[in-house]
């Protein structure tokens, strides 16, 4: 008798550990797909490439500039002393590392620039992701990119939907 009513109690534990977990609903999302479909992403993308489109002007300029100094301290260069001709060295040395430094805060200026303005856009696509999912009844929802089996239901649609993107 004893034994009988271990077997049950196993039993009951098992099929309600089996009914908690059929009531857990699984699906996934691409978020990298999902932020490059929004509006504010195309915008950004639009700003940082002006941005980078100013620079490289600035930067060109500045290695116009940097390449007729050149010029022309090599074609003056027989005429000149040694001592002047080192110096003249130095100085495009330092020039060409200025160039360098200043494409290196460019690199860095854009790149803070895009981290600032993701941020939002990456709040506002995980608020979509959470409410679609309660709404939906989702327990989980996991990066489709990171999934080698994604039978489970796309929520990309749904969070499309709800953040109004055709």
């Amino acid at each position: 008798m004893k034994n009988f009513r271990t077997l049950v109690l196993i039993a009951i534990l098992t099929l309600g550990f089996n009914t908690v977990q059929a009531q857990e609903k699984i699906g996934h999302i691409s978020t990298d797909l999902l932020i490059s479909l929004m509006p504010e992403t195309k915008a950004l993308n639009t700003e940082l490439e002006k941005l980078s489109k100013t620079y490289e002007s600035e930067l060109k300029a500045e290695e116009a500039k940097l390449a007729a100094k050149l010029k022309k301290y090599q074609a003056e260069q027989a005429s000149q002393t040694d001592e002047v001709n080192q110096q003249r060295g130095a100085e495009v040395q330092q020039d060409q590392q200025n160039l360098y430094q200043a494409s290196q805060v460019a690199r860095e200026d854009i790149t803070k620039k895009r981290n600032e303005k993701l941020q939002p856009i990456l709040e506002k696509a995980k608020k979509a992701i959470d409410e679609v999912a309660t709404a939906q009844g989702y327990t989980y929802v996991l990066e489709a990119s990171t999934l080698i089996v994604a039978n489970g239901t796309d929520l990309l649609p749904a969070v499309k939907a709800k953040l109004g993107i055709q």
